[in-house]
């Protein structure tokens, strides 16, 4: 047993309790619930409050006897962007507020199945196509660090949720650092896995999404410490037939030999790197060398190329898929912002946008032949201390700093490259302390190589959610 409040355990030290039976499901649930309604009205981290709902999973479960999965008895979270059986996927929009789907999303089903209990729904910004995390339907999640940081987005709810304590395991998607992004705003970890590692599809959909964005966006978890993204990613990665581009290869890859080579690099383009970030950068870098890593400075290969024509390409077929959705169904805030995307990422013509896809499989190259080199790169996320709310709602050069800078980010998306994030810093900046999270980037199909490099970095730094933990009411 602990003396620590069960909310407080980590999903591999909880899950190790109720698999022995030293804690049963019943009393892992119920610390998860009570934490989420004392500390969630400051927060807004989950907007549909499952509670009663897992508890009722919770005594079901105990009642059978006996570990289900490695989850057994671990609370989560679940976006509300994605389909569970019952609930809304309104992805924040008032006009999906009443989307009720039958069916559970294959990952929603791993995580069920492997014994996990979903006790609340975390909210997204419209469309799940922001940095920051508000909408019309449930309003602003707030950091839980303090209202001078965003919380992130689109996955801003899940990354407050799990800092904050309200449950061990928050599900997120990323499509240009959805999941990086709030994991490097709260203090959380992530790993964004490659294309085709989890597969994704959401019965109650009533069209499929643009190619790009098929190939661009992932499901995955965001956690308060790496070990539980060894415990838990291997759940969700297994071959299911409704996503007919998953890849059927286990967790964990090869053993390599010798020490890992690590590339290094601070390139941030035409952007300033703040000291912060920059230190923090060393920070990680010195872990992994105390680890037994070789971390080698390197130059990225096109990495110009990369950050402008990702993105522009992603919005080109946004504007060819959803923008007409967007001026629909969106508020004037997603509009305008949607219109500032446009102005700073300007969508192609077509036959430009052609020429731009068969280039993004010579960048994929470029990366792939570094990589074979370096099994791991380590790089900043942003240039700068995460932005403040509603920064990307600030015109063209809002849009610029929040998503211009995140080039690291979205270009791994663009190239479908594994891709996680660590906090590697705490810094006391004049509005209030905040997390500094730092890149490593993984050769194709192992992650797992990434998450092992971040547990070398969080055993040099700390984890962060104890930091905070003091700092929130309840």
């Amino acid at each position: 047993m602990t003396d620590s409040p069960l909310w407080q355990l980590s999903a591999t030290e909880l899950s190790a309790l109720t698999r022995a039976g030293e804690v049963s499901a019943t009393e892992a649930v119920a610390s998860a619930v009570e934490r989420m309604r004392a500390v969630n009205p400051h927060l807004n981290a989950v907007v549909v409050d499952l509670g009663d709902q897992a508890l009722e999973a919770a005594r079901a479960l105990d009642a059978k006897g006996g570990a289900k999965g490695p989850l057994h008895g671990v609370p989560v979270t679940i976006k509300i962007n994605v389909d569970q059986a019952g609930q809304a996927t309104s992805n924040g929009l008032p006009a999906l507020r009443d989307f009720i789907v039958q069916r559970d999303a294959p990952l929603v089903e791993a995580l069920q199945q492997a014994g996990a209990i979903v006790i609340g729904r975390t909210n997204t910004p419209e469309f799940s196509f922001r940095a920051d995390t508000d909408n019309p339907l449930h309003g602003r999640t707030w950091n839980p660090w303090g209202r001078h940081i965003s919380a992130g987005g689109s996955s801003g709810g899940a990354g407050s949720a799990v800092m904050a304590g309200i449950g061990a395991l928050a599900h997120g998607n990323d499509i240009g650092g959805s999941l990086r992004f709030p994991a490097s705003a709260n203090g959380a970890v992530t790993v964004k896995p490659g294309l085709g590692r989890v597969p994704h599809w959401n019965p109650g959909q009533v069209a499929e999404r643009g190619m790009l964005a098929q190939a661009m966006s992932v499901q995955g978890l965001i956690t308060r410490n790496a070990r539980d993204l060894a415990l838990a990613m291997p759940v969700m990665i297994r071959p299911d037939p409704r996503d007919p581009f998953a890849v059927p290869l286990p967790w964990k890859g090869p053993r390599l030999e010798g020490p890992i080579r690590v590339g290094f690099t601070k390139a941030t383009l035409d952007f300033p790197l703040h000291p912060e970030v920059d230190a923090a950068l060393d920070d990680a870098r010195e872990a992994l060398t105390d680890a037994g890593y070789k971390v080698e400075e390197i130059r990225p290969p096109c990495l110009a190329e990369m950050a402008e024509e990702g993105f522009r390409a992603l919005l080109t077929e946004s504007h060819g898929m959803i923008w007409e959705d967007v001026k629909r169904l969106g508020s004037e805030t997603v509009i305008g912002i949607f219109e500032a995307y446009f102005r700073r990422f300007p969508p192609y013509e077509p036959d430009d946008y052609l020429r731009v896809i068969a280039r993004r499989t010579h960048i994929a190259r470029e990366w792939s032949l570094l990589l074979a080199d370096y099994p791991l790169v380590l790089t900043p996320f942003l240039p700068m201390p995460f932005f403040a709310p509603d920064r990307d709602a600030q015109g063209e050069e809002g849009v610029n700093e929040v998503l211009g800078s995140a080039f690291w980010s979205t270009g791994m998306n663009y190239i479908g490259q594994p891709a996680g994030n660590v906090p590697a810093r705490l810094a006391a900046l004049d509005a209030g302390p905040q997390p500094i999270g730092v890149q490593i980037i993984g050769r194709r199909w192992r992650e797992d190589l990434i998450v092992e490099a971040m547990i070398a970095i969080e055993e040099r730094v700390g984890p962060m959610a104890p930091r905070l933990w003091p700092r929130l009411p309840g």
